[in-house]
């Protein structure tokens, strides 16, 4: 079955926000401000009722288990009952989680999502008969119920794609054996997130200012973009060769995953781990292999990117230690909810009256809960689970443009699950991170022009500009060479060739030189960065950061095409939002009208980088 977008959406849209001062209480907020989660419960009393209903129809699941290739009814009865119990489930789920994270400290709602979490469990394990017994039946044999029962059809996609990986499918014993491995899968991710955050020894540095900072990846974080730039000289120097300490550890870590990586792939018949990864939404190794050729052959783009933001900042030189000081002075820029709101309808009016309807329906009808209060979870996130009703947003408004930002791209995320839901019947209505990030994406575009068009002053549009930039820089080019790096040392295991932290030191040196142009002058890469991968968390995620980027490539090359053709384009893109996962997603993309394989996408984000880069030199010649 497929994971819920809630899930998804918390899991790879969490955004890590400011930490703000949180002293308001819950009761202290208005409640227009507030999210409506009544519109799912009215009570915890039937909440409680409709999970005894739930736990109730589990036997339903199963009436047919060792009888789905029987006939087709056997088979749609099955899918109707796992499908119906899973939408009830998702909306019991998604309010209990409303609820805990309101108040992480309440230990009533902290309750009541373990129980939300325990039922998901024994309606997965009721339901893992079923992928073994489709394999079973024969091509045939489908074919023939797909004519018996039309409604069978609405399920076809799932089906196909069950007996689709039949060659990657073992016995069920040998699958038994596999799985009982997930104990000790996450084993080398465990151990880096317990050694890096709590075990590892740190550095501290005394600052230009007088401050002693220990060097933890916050205090890194904090203070890499210091205005001094001594400080951000001795920063880097200090944190990453701390890390080239404990290089033959946390390689030999990180060689035990890429490994393991590769005896599961193997196992399930696959010709390397990238296959393996790529394959459960069926796209092609090739749509990585171009992602980095592509953005391999746009380096000169940003390498004039990395040159206009060495001029702007006044240096002879620039440093791999510069890249995350701001190319732009700070502009204070404050906004209310009400403020926000009449910008972001005004922002998405390309996108046609349908869709801004919808989102002031949200505002209006609170589907959002807007500011931190005690307790509150931090960061940004919307869901989508919740089929019959409406999605949720959560977030923690601090009154600047970044909170501006930041509802836009939710609200991109709550737009593509309200549209899939009201155009897919359940069972297709969730949607892959693969497609996840382009509407919340293409919503920031239009915000950023839209802020552009109206700044007050040459100072505001230098700023929003900017920023976009260096957004850019870091969420393309630098996920690239992550996603490069990663495949080179997947690519070292599985010709059976030695790896370790020096090998992999001197693989990650190489790409980053090149990225950042080192060897031609544009930026002075030391060669301390060369351990910036063991400070890297997402290299056991199992190519997971390329999708970073593939998203922000569709979605700027869909918003390129609305700005050129219009209303014609946007009808285009909503096939992406209306479709949901009936199809995977490689053939939305190509539906909607840009071509995954080919260099168009590509070149139509280097268009973009450009022309913003050429708006920023127009206002510098002012």
């Amino acid at each position: 079955m497929q994971r819920t977008l809630s899930l998804f959406l918390i899991l790879l849209f969490f955004i890590s926000s400011t930490i703000i001062s949180q002293t308001k209480t819950r009761d202290e907020i208005d409640t227009k401000y507030k999210w409506k989660i009544e519109d799912l419960y009215s009570s915890v009393a039937g909440w409680q009722k409709d999970k005894e209903l739930i736990e109730a129809r589990i036997p339903e699941i199963t009436e047919f288990q060792g009888r789905l290739g029987e006939s087709s009814k056997n088979l749609l009865t099955t899918l109707e009952s796992i499908y119906s119990i899973h939408k009830s489930h998702y909306k019991l789920s998604s309010y209990s989680s409303r609820l805990k994270d309101q108040d992480l400290g309440n230990s009533v709602n902290e309750s009541l999502a373990q129980q939300a979490s325990s039922l998901g469990t024994k309606l997965s394990e009721a339901a893992s008969f079923f992928n073994p017994e489709i394999l079973a039946i024969s091509n045939s044999t489908m074919d023939k119920f797909y004519k018996e029962e039309a409604a069978l059809l609405e399920y076809k996609i799932i089906l196909d794609n069950v007996q689709r990986l039949r060659k990657h499918t073992l016995s069920k014993n040998e699958e038994n054996i596999l799985a009982s491995f997930g104990l000790i899968a996450n084993n080398q991710y465990d151990v880096y997130g317990i050694f890096t955050n709590s075990e590892m020894p740190r550095e501290e540095v005394t600052l230009s200012t007088g401050e002693k900072v220990k060097l933890t990846s916050s205090g890194f974080s904090r203070n890499r973009t210091a205005e001094n730039r001594d400080d951000r000289k001795l920063v880097f120097e200090k944190f990453f060769n701390n890390y080239g300490k404990f290089e033959k550890t946390i390689g030999a870590n990180l060689t035990g995953h890429v490994k393991k990586d590769y005896v599961f792939a193997k196992n399930k018949n696959y010709e390397t781990a990238l296959e393996a990864a790529l394959d459960r939404y069926n796209i092609p190794t090739s749509v990585y292999e171009n992602l980095i050729e592509q953005i391999n052959n746009s380096l000169p783009t940003l390498h004039r990117f990395l040159t206009l933001k060495k001029e702007m900042l006044g240096y002879d030189t620039l440093y791999y230690y510069d890249l995350y000081t701001s190319m732009v002075e700070k502009v204070d820029m404050n906004f209310t909810i009400e403020d926000g709101q009449e910008i972001i309808l005004k922002s998405l009016k390309p996108l046609g009256s349908e869709y801004t309807k919808v989102v002031k329906k949200a505002f209006d009808e609170r589907w959002i809960d807007y500011y931190p209060t005690d307790g509150k979870r931090s960061g940004a996130y919307s869901t989508g689970s919740e089929y019959d009703y409406h999605p949720y947003i959560l977030m923690n408004w601090t009154d600047d443009y970044n909170s501006v930002s930041t509802l836009t791209h939710e609200l991109g995320h709550t737009m593509h699950s309200y549209l899939s839901n009201k155009n897919q019947p359940f069972q297709t209505s969730q949607y892959p991170i693969f497609v996840a990030e382009i509407a919340s994406t293409l919503n920031e575009n239009l915000l950023n022009d839209y802020m552009v068009e109206n700044a007050k002053s040459d100072k505001e549009k230098l700023f929003i500009l900017g920023s976009y930039l260096d957004m850019l820089r870091g969420t393309l080019f630098r996920q690239v060479s992550f996603a490069e790096f990663e495949w080179e040392i997947h690519k070292k295991i599985e010709a059976d060739e030695p790896l370790n932290g020096e090998i992999m030191s001197n693989i990650y040196y190489d790409i980053v030189k090149r990225y950042y142009g080192d060897d031609k002058g544009i930026t002075v890469v030391p060669e301390y960065i060369k351990y910036e991968w063991a400070y890297i968390p997402h290299f056991y995620y199992n190519y997971y950061v390329y999708q970073y980027a593939t998203s922000i490539i569709y979605a700027t090359a869909f918003y390129e095409k609305i700005k050129a053709d219009g209303d014609n384009a946007v009808q285009e893109y909503f096939k992406i939002l209306k479709g949901g996962g009936s199809n995977y997603p490689i053939e939305l993309i190509k539906k909607a009208g840009v071509d995954p394989m080919s260099a168009e996408p590509f070149e139509l984000a280097m268009k973009r980088m450009n022309d913003v880069m050429d708006k920023i030199e127009d206002i510098l010649k002012k």
